[in-house]
């Protein structure tokens, strides 16, 4: 599986894994490589969203600091 996917590709590939899960039917071997599967697709998800986070405080923090010194 890529690791270079971006949020939306690991996203909807995870809702596609979760819709497989639901359905049953799976054996235990590819059950289990596709819960894995959907453990890196998580972690994609999880890391591209902390970044997302740190981006936008980062680009947040000078307003919040002029806003405070404008109340001063």
């Amino acid at each position: 599986m890529k690791t270079e996917l971006n949020y939306t590709q690991a996203f909807q590939q995870l809702q596609l894994l979760v819709r497989q899960l639901e359905q049953g039917g799976i054996e235990l071997n590819e059950l289990t490589e596709k819960v894995e599967q959907a453990n890196t697709l998580i972690a994609i998800c999880e890391a591209q969203l902390k970044q997302i986070e740190k981006e936008v405080e980062k680009a947040s923090a000078p307003t919040k600091v002029k806003a405070k010194r404008k109340k001063e």
